[in-house]
């Protein structure tokens, strides 16, 4: 009898992390564990007021070894020994300090409860200043050295939060030895790695994030940074000069962590990349065709062939670099900085009176919570409900989607949201619209500049929890766009885009897009848009612009 081959897909999201085993023949998931960051949870180490969201270590150290082992748990030994490799797939750029060991400052005692030693969350924004320079300084140089990132760098990525973080705290810059994205650290982490020069670093942070090119040769050179700032200077020769595509294996797993995860040692354990990347393999990504990874920000993945598009440059986006998607494939990402955060954010101010209601009325705790979280479970489900019934019209309220600054086109996170248009007739689903309308007219921007740039978008793909669970939101953007709008079946894209990859690194398929094939699980719905209303939304979409224009003209960096 044909022996079954098996592989583990995590993905580390924004909350929690989920891991899944998957028969490596089929695509057919045996099972899944997600676990919540349990630090995360509690709001430890974060400060929303002034953007700054750090994560600690130990919540991806723990949920790792306890979603695996419950996978493993679950299906059984016979299966567990049948395991081939192991991929992992994170947010990004979600970057941390480490010593010369590799490893993360905040796992030392001095160290442990410092935000500034833990992971910077991608959507940290304490370094504004710090991207605001980077982008006028590369002014100075004759040699573009963002031109493959957008042409505007942002301070959700690698450089500008290292930059800040070794201006703020001084303990931490004389310890910390490198820089390294949670995507890279990973796999080091479990193949056993105890330096940090031998970190496989992946094409996909290092090209979209960290300004590493194949045209340049690498990194931009040594003075580039240490004449950003003389405390860069050294960083650059401790980092990368090579990567790796997420096709090749880092190493094979260390007998420590075949021994926590519950696996063997023969277990190939594949280079890393960013969540929405490997997102949009799980989810049958196409050329051309627009693979939108909704869940608390956006991440909007394209391919195209090389000979195509290797001399066109998309300004404003998130980079553009070969293989970071697809190996031998050029790989490009825009986004937006909040989506379903937006809807969270709404949830929370109308919450926010029934929780301290409940808090001080007669019932026990134990009720109170009870009815909060019911109470809060069901408000986006009553809000779509009631937007949804609402017709379109040119003079309804009107909002702006950057509540978490803007990510593209044209990065600038100093940007805050809007909601005009109100008056005393304004109610709770007719603002809720008109902010699901926003983060549709910022999707549309996205493939507007595409366009514009020369790159065609022939369809649109939705991946993840927002995609999956709001029809509402999912038949806006496609009436909004005028396109339709594919939504994939999969529960766990990411996780099963790093299965896929996985499977890849262990050689059972040739190349990624054999094991996309093989493995995929297909469409589930598809959205078409309502032509009647687009002369309408076409109008909306132009005062969204201007209510743009307006917010970004009174916005500058202090």
């Amino acid at each position: 009898m044909k022996i079954k081959n098996y592989v583990i897909g995590v993905d580390y999201g924004t909350d929690s992390v989920r891991s899944i085993l998957v028969d490596a023949g089929n695509g057919h998931e045996i099972t899944a564990s997600v676990c919540y960051y349990p630090r995360w949870k509690q709001g430890l180490y974060c400060d929303p007021s002034a953007n700054r969201f750090r994560q600690h270590p130990l919540d991806y150290i723990e949920s790792l070894e306890h979603t695996v082992r419950q996978c493993i748990a679950r299906a059984g030994e016979d299966i567990a020994n049948n395991v081939r490799a192991l991929s992992v797939a994170t947010t990004g750029s979600t970057p941390v300090a480490v010593n010369e060991s590799g490893m993360p400052l905040a796992l030392l005692d001095a160290f442990k409860e410092n935000p500034n030693a833990m992971f910077v969350l991608w959507k940290d924004h304490t370094s504004v200043k710090e991207a605001a320079e980077i982008n006028e300084h590369a002014g100075r140089f004759n040699t573009h050295y963002l031109r493959f990132a957008g042409g505007i760098y942002s301070s959700e990525w690698f450089w500008a939060k290292l930059l800040h973080i070794l201006r703020t705290d001084e303990q931490v810059r004389k310890v910390c030895y490198s820089w390294v994205e949670h995507c890279d650290w990973i796999p080091f982490l479990l193949t056993g790695g105890n330096h940090a020069s031998r970190i496989k670093r992946s094409v996909c942070a290092a090209g979209h994030k960290a300004l590493w090119a194949e045209q340049f040769g690498g990194l931009p050179p040594e003075e580039f940074f240490s004449s950003l700032d003389p405390l860069l200077k050294g960083f650059r020769s401790r980092l990368f000069s090579h990567v790796y595509t997420a096709n090749q294996a880092a190493g094979k797993l260390s007998s420590e962590w075949a021994a926590r995860l519950g696996l063997h040692t023969d277990v190939q354990v594949g280079i890393g990349a960013f969540d929405a990347h490997m997102g949009a393999v799980g989810g049958q990504i196409e050329p051309y065709h627009l693979s939108k990874v909704m869940g608390t920000s956006t991440c909007d993945m394209l391919v195209a062939p090389l000979n195509e598009v290797e001399n066109k440059l998309v300004k404003g986006i998130c980079g553009q670099v070969n293989g970071s998607i697809i190996p031998g494939m050029m790989g490009m990402e825009a986004g937006q900085s909040a989506f379903g955060d937006t809807y969270a954010w709404f949830k929370k101010i109308l919450a926010w009176p029934v929780e301290k209601l409940l808090q001080n009325n007669l019932y026990t705790a134990d009720t109170s919570r009870q009815l909060s979280e019911e109470i809060s479970a069901r408000i986006l489900t009553e809000l779509s409900k009631e937007a949804e019934k609402i017709p379109v019209t040119e003079h309804a309220e009107l909002a702006l989607d950057w509540f978490n600054g803007r990510r593209t086109p044209d990065a600038n996170q100093l940007l805050k949201g809007a909601i005009c248009g109100l008056n005393l007739g304004s109610q709770a689903p007719a603002i809720f619209r008109a902010l699901v309308e926003a983060t549709c007219f910022g999707a549309k921007k996205i493939v507007d500049r595409f366009h514009d740039q020369g790159i065609p978008v022939k369809g649109l793909i939705g991946l993840g929890g927002v995609a999956r669970k709001s029809p509402f939101i999912m038949q806006m953007l496609a009436d909004v766009i005028n396109m339709p709008i594919r939504i994939h079946r999969s529960e766990h894209t990411c996780a099963l885009g790093a299965a896929m990859f996985a499977a890849t690194v262990a050689g059972i398929y040739p190349k990624v897009e054999d094991a996309m094939q093989a493995m995929g699980n297909g469409f589930e719905i598809t959205y078409y848009p309502d032509s009647s209303k687009a002369p309408v939304y076409a109008r909306r979409y132009q005062q969204y612009n201007l209510l743009g224009n307006f917010i970004e003209s009174q916005t500058t960096v202090s």
